[in-house]
C-alpha cells in the first residue's frame, strides 16, 4: 500500500507537469465512459431494475398455453407480457374471473394471488376542469400481495373490492405531486371517474407506479368498481368468457416453482375441459406456465429495448476508439520519458516495477476520466430521456434512479479502461535497451527514438483501429438515418398536411348510441363553420396513430369455414373527401347507410374500435347482430385485389367471423352481421408506416369513441383553442385527448427511428473527431520523432512537396487499411441491424461509398497539418545537434 501511495503522489505529479496532455487524455476518456454510464442508466433503470415490491424472487405471472386459443367470447390486453413466437403453441397472459378465484383457493402453493388490468383511460372531474386519466383496476388484496406500503393514508384492501363496497381510489405518487401539488389535504376528498364519485384514501410510495414495467398509472381502483365505470372491455366482468385480467401470485415458501406450476395447470385444464361451459377441447391441451414476474411482464421494455441495447454496442465503440486514442497519446510520451525510464532500471527498478508504476498513472487518468464521465452522464441520461418523450404524450416512463449497479459499472469501466489503454504503453515503455537510451544523443532531441521500427507499428495499429471503428459506427448511423428518411418520405396514401386530430369518447359518460350519432353531427356541423376549416369528419382511430383494429371475415367467394383476418376502420360522413382518400369505384358513405348500421346495432352493440390509444390494445368484442340486411361498407384496394382479382368487387358481401353455414368447435352456429360492399376506396397506411399495407374494411361508424379529423386551409395548431371551446360548449364533461396535428401524431410513431438515428449520429461525428486526433497526433509523433531526417532530406535537396507527400502517404495507408477493416465490421453490424432498417439493403452502396468519402476527407485533413508542418522544418535547426 506503501508502494501504491507513492506511485499515486508521483502519477499526480507527472499528470501535473503535462496539464495538455492531461487535459485532452481525461476528456477523451470522460466522452467515453459518459456515453457508456448514461446508457448502462438506462438499460439498468428498463431491463435490470427489480421489480419496487417485498421479495420479487417469489413473485410468478401466469400465462395459459394451448394448442388452439380457447372458445372466449371477448379477451383484452393491454401489453403487460411479452409475445412468444416460434412455439407452435398459443400463448396469452389474460384470464376470466373465474379462473382468478380458483388460483386464490390454492393455498397449499400459493400464499397470496392479485389480479390487474388496465390502464382505463377515465374521465376525471371534480379536481379542476375535466381531464383524461389513467387508472388500473386491482384485486383487493393487490397491494398486501406485492407488499407496497402507502406513504400517505392507507392502500385499498379486500373490503374495497366489493360489489356493495364504497368507491375508493388511491393514487399514484407522481399523480399526487402532479395533479394536486402533493397536498395531503386530499385524503378524503372526493373525486369523480365517468361521472362516479371515488374517495381518495392513500398515495402510493414514490418507487411505485405499476407492477408492469413503464406502466405508469394515475390512480388505483378495485375490480368491483369495473361495471359502474362502463368500460368497454368491462361487459360481463365476471363471466368465464371474459378474458381480460393478468394474474400474479406469491408462492409458498418452500413450495417448487414446477408443483406450483402442476397445481395451476391441473386447475386450468379443468375449468376448460370441464367447467360450467367448456373452452376447449383435449386435444388443446391446455396448461399454465408460471413465469417470474422480472421477466414475465414486459411492459414498455419491448419498446425501448432495441435502440438502449443498439446503443451501448455504439457507445462501446466509442469507448473502444478513446482508450486507443489516449493509448496513442501514451506512446508518443512515452517517448519523451524513455530516458527516465532507463535511469530507473540501471539504478535496480525491476521491470515489473514500472510497468507498475505507468499503470499507476494510467489509472489515475482513467479515475479521472470516469468522474467526469459521471457528470457528462447525468446530462446524457437528462438529454436521452428528453429526446425519448420529445414526441410522446408522456414522460420517460421509467424512474431513473443512479443505484449500486451505475456506480459498480462506472467505477469497473475506469479501471478497465485504464487497464486497456495503458497497458500496452507501459509494457513497451519496461522495455527498453539501456545502452542506447543511456547515450547523450537520444535525448537531445524531442522526441528521439529508440527502436523506433519497432514502436511505430503499434501507433500505427491503433490508429488503424480508430478508423476502423468509426467506419462502423458511421455505417450504422448513415443507415439508420437513411431509415429515417426512407419512413418520412413514405406515401401513406391520403393528404397529412393541415389536419387537426382530437379524440373524444362519449360512452365513458353513458351516453348512448344514438346521443353519440346527435353528438357527432352537432360537432361535426359547429367545427364545420368555423372560418378556415374545409372539411370535419370522424373515425373510430386515427390514421397512423399506433392503433389497430382487425378482425376475422369471411369473403363471399372463399371456401365456407375459413375466415381471414382484415383491418377495420369505422368512418363518418365525408371521411374520404376529409382525408383526401380517392374513392377507385362506386360510391362513399350515404345518410341512408349511417341509418341502416345504426338500426342493424341495436339489438347487440357492434364492436368498435377504442377511442383511445391506451385501449386500442383490447380486441373488439364478437359481435351479437343477429344476421339482417346487409351493411354498407367499403374496402380498399388492397381487399379487391387480394379477394377479387379482376372481378368487380362491388356488391359483394363479408361476413364478419364466418359464412353463414359455419359452425365453430362446439357445433354453435354463431350470429354474424352481413355486410356489403359498395365502393373501393384507395390504399392507405393504417397503423404505422412500417406495417405493409393490408385488406381494410370501411365500416359506417354509429356508436363509440372516435378521433375527430379537421382539415384546414392554413396551420391547423391555430384552431386548437376555437375546437376546444366548441366542445366545452356543446359538453363541458367531455375532455378532448390526444389534440394534435396529423403531422405530430406521425412523428410520434417515429420516436424510435429518430432518437435512434440522431444518437447514432452524434455517436458516429464523435467517433470520426476521435479518430482524427489519433490520425492527427500519430503524424504529429511521427514529424517530431522524424525531425532530423526530414532535415537532413531537405539539405540533401528534397523539395518540400517530396516531404508532404511522403508523410501524407503515412496517414494515406493507415487510413486505407482502417477504411478496409471497417467495411468488413460495418458490413456486419448492418447484418444485425437489418430488423431495424426500412426501404434500404444492409449493403446499400451509397452508404458505404458517401461513408468511406467523409471519413477519408477527414482523414486527409488530419493530415494535413502535420504534413504541412514538416515542410517548414529548417535543416540548420534539425541537424543543429549534429
Amino acid at each position: 500500500m506503501g508502494t501504491l501511495l507513492t506511485d499515486l503522489r508521483y502519477g499526480l505529479r507527472m499528470l501535473a507537469r503535462n496539464p495538455g496532455f492531461t487535459a485532452v487524455a481525461v476528456l477523451t476518456l470522460a466522452l467515453g465512459i459518459g456515453a457508456n454510464t448514461a446508457i448502462f442508466t438506462l438499460i439498468d433503470a428498463v431491463m435490470l431494475r427489480s421489480l419496487p415490491v417485498r421479495d420479487p424472487d417469489r413473485l410468478v405471472v401466469m400465462r395459459w398455453t394451448a394448442h388452439q386459443t380457447p372458445n372466449r367470447n371477448e379477451t383484452s390486453g393491454f401489453g403487460d407480457c411479452p409475445n412468444v413466437s416460434g412455439t407452435g403453441k398459443e400463448y396469452d397472459c389474460a384470464f376470466p374471473y373465474p379462473f382468478f378465484e380458483l388460483i386464490r383457493s390454492a393455498k397449499e402453493v400459493f400464499s397470496a394471488a392479485t389480479a390487474f388490468a388496465g390502464p382505463a383511460e377515465l374521465v376525471l372531474s371534480g379536481n379542476g376542469a375535466p381531464r383524461m386519466a389513467d387508472g388500473e383496476l386491482v384485486s383487493g388484496d393487490y397491494f398486501s400481495t406485492l407488499g407496497v406500503n402507502a406513504l400517505a393514508g392507507r392502500a385499498l384492501g379486500p373490503d374495497d373490492d366489493s360489489l356493495s363496497a364504497a368507491p375508493a381510489a388511491v393514487l399514484s405518487y407522481a399523480f399526487w405531486q402532479s395533479a394536486f401539488a402533493g397536498d395531503r389535504s386530499v385524503l378524503g376528498r372526493t373525486i369523480r371517474l365517468n361521472g362516479v364519485p371515488f374517495t381518495i384514501v392513500g398515495v402510493t410510495e414514490p418507487g411505485f407506479t405499476s407492477l408492469t414495467p413503464g406502466h405508469s398509472q394515475d390512480f388505483f381502483l378495485t375490480l368491483s368498481m369495473l361495471p359502474r365505470l362502463n368500460i368497454d372491455w368491462g361487459n360481463d366482468s365476471r363471466s368465464v368468457n371474459n378474458w381480460w385480467l393478468v394474474i400474479a401470485a406469491r408462492l409458498k415458501a418452500g413450495t417448487p416453482l414446477q408443483r406450483a406450476q402442476a397445481v395451476a395447470s391441473g386447475l386450468f385444464r379443468d375449468e376448460m375441459l370441464h367447467g360450467e361451459k367448456p373452452l376447449s377441447k383435449p386435444s388443446d391441451e391446455p396448461a399454465i406456465v408460471l413465469t417470474p414476474a422480472q421477466s414475465g411482464l414486459s411492459g414498455e421494455r419491448g419498446f425501448f429495448s432495441k435502440p438502449l441495447y443498439v446503443l451501448m454496442s455504439t457507445v462501446a465503440f466509442i469507448l473502444l476508439i478513446a482508450c486507443t486514442n489516449v493509448a496513442g497519446l501514451l506512446l508518443s510520451r512515452a517517448t519523451a520519458r524513455q530516458k527516465e525510464m532507463a535511469v530507473r532500471l540501471a539504478l535496480g527498478a525491476g521491470r515489473g516495477r514500472i510497468i507498475r508504476q505507468l499503470l499507476t498513472e494510467s489509472l489515475t487518468v482513467s479515475l479521472l476520466g470516469g468522474a467526469l464521465g459521471v457528470l457528462l452522464a447525468l446530462w446524457g441520461v437528462h438529454a436521452l430521456t428528453t429526446l425519448m418523450a420529445l414526441s410522446a404524450e408522456s414522460p420517460f416512463p421509467f424512474v431513473i434512479e443512479p443505484d449500486w449497479r451505475v456506480l459498480a459499472f462506472t467505477i469497473a469501466i475506469s479501471l478497465l479502461t485504464g487497464i486497456l489503454f495503458g497497458l500496452a504503453p507501459a509494457w513497451r515503455g519496461a522495455r527498453l535497451d539501456l545502452t542506447p537510451a543511456l547515450k547523450e544523443a537520444a535525448g537531445l532531441l524531442p522526441g528521439a527514438e529508440t527502436h523506433g521500427g519497432r514502436r511505430a507499428p503499434l501507433g500505427k495499429v491503433l490508429v488503424v483501429v480508430q478508423v476502423g471503428l468509426s467506419m462502423i459506427v458511421l455505417i450504422g448511423a448513415g443507415l439508420l438515418v437513411r431509415t429515417l428518411r426512407n419512413l418520412h418520405n413514405v406515401n401513406p396514401g391520403f393528404d397529412t398536411r393541415n389536419v387537426l386530430l382530437f379524440g373524444i369518447n362519449p360512452t365513458l359518460e353513458k351516453y348512448s348510441d344514438s346521443q353519440i350519432q346527435s353528438l357527432y353531427r352537432t360537432l361535426q356541423e359547429q367545427l364545420g363553420a368555423l372560418p378556415g376549416v374545409i372539411s370535419v369528419s370522424y373515425s373510430s382511430g386515427a390514421l397512423l396513430s399506433g392503433g389497430l383494429w382487425t378482425s376475422d371475415v369471411h369473403v363471399q367467394g372463399r371456401p365456407e369455414k375459413t375466415t381471414e383476418e382484415v383491418d377495420m376502420l369505422g368512418a363518418g360522413p365525408d371521411f374520404l373527401k376529409t382525408m383526401r382518400i380517392p374513392l377507385l369505384a362506386g360510391r362513399a358513405f350515404s345518410a341512408v347507410d349511417f341509418e341502416q348500421a345504426a338500426h342493424a346495432s341495436q339489438p347487440g352493440k357492434a364492436p368498435q374500435q377504442p377511442a383511445s390509444p391506451t385501449d386500442a390494445a383490447a380486441p373488439a368484442e364478437k359481435s351479437k347482430t343477429a344476421a339482417g340486411p346487409a351493411i354498407p361498407v367499403l374496402v380498399n384496394a388492397a381487399f379487391a385485389r387480394h379477394y377479387f382479382g379482376h372481378q368487380n368487387p362491388l356488391d359483394k358481401t363479408i361476413t364478419k367471423g364466418s359464412s353463414d353455414s359455419a359452425t365453430n368447435s362446439f357445433g354453435e352456429r354463431p350470429k354474424t352481421p352481413h355486410w356489403e360492399i359498395v365502393g373501393v376506396v384507395g390504399d392507405t397506411k393504417n397503423s404505422t408506416l412500417r406495417r405493409e399495407i393490408q385488406p381494410m374494411v370501411y365500416v359506417p361508424l354509429t356508436g363509440g369513441g372516435a378521433y375527430f379529423e379537421i382539415r384546414t386551409a392554413s396551420t391547423p395548431s391555430g384552431f386548437v383553442t376555437a375546437v376546444r371551446d366548441i366542445a366545452k360548449s356543446v359538453d363541458s364533461n367531455l375532455p378532448l385527448f390526444s389534440v394534435r396535428t396529423q403531422s405530430e401524431t406521425i412523428e410520434g410513431l417515429l420516436t424510435q427511428e429518430r432518437l435512434i438515428a440522431r444518437l447514432a449520429a452524434f455517436f458516429g461525428l464523435l467517433a470520426l473527431l476521435l479518430s482524427c486526433i489519433g490520425l492527427y497526433g500519430l503524424l504529429s509523433y511521427e514529424v517530431a520523432r522524424r525531425t532530423r531526417e526530414i532535415g537532413i532530406r531537405m539539405a540533401l535537396g528534397a523539395e518540400r512537396r517530396d516531404v508532404l507527400r511522403q508523410v501524407a502517404a503515412q496517414g494515406g495507408r493507415v487510413t486505407i487499411i482502417g477504411l478496409a477493416a471497417g467495411l468488413v465490421g460495418g458490413l456486419l453490424l448492418a447484418r444485425l441491424l437489418s430488423s431495424m432498417l426500412y426501404g434500404i439493403r444492409p449493403s446499400d452502396p451509397a452508404t458505404l461509398v458517401v461513408v468511406s468519402v467523409v471519413l477519408a476527407v477527414c482523414a486527409v485533413l488530419a493530415c494535413y497539418v502535420p504534413a504541412r508542418r514538416a515542410t517548414k522544418v529548417d535543416p540548420m535547426v534539425a541537424l543543429r545537434y549534429e
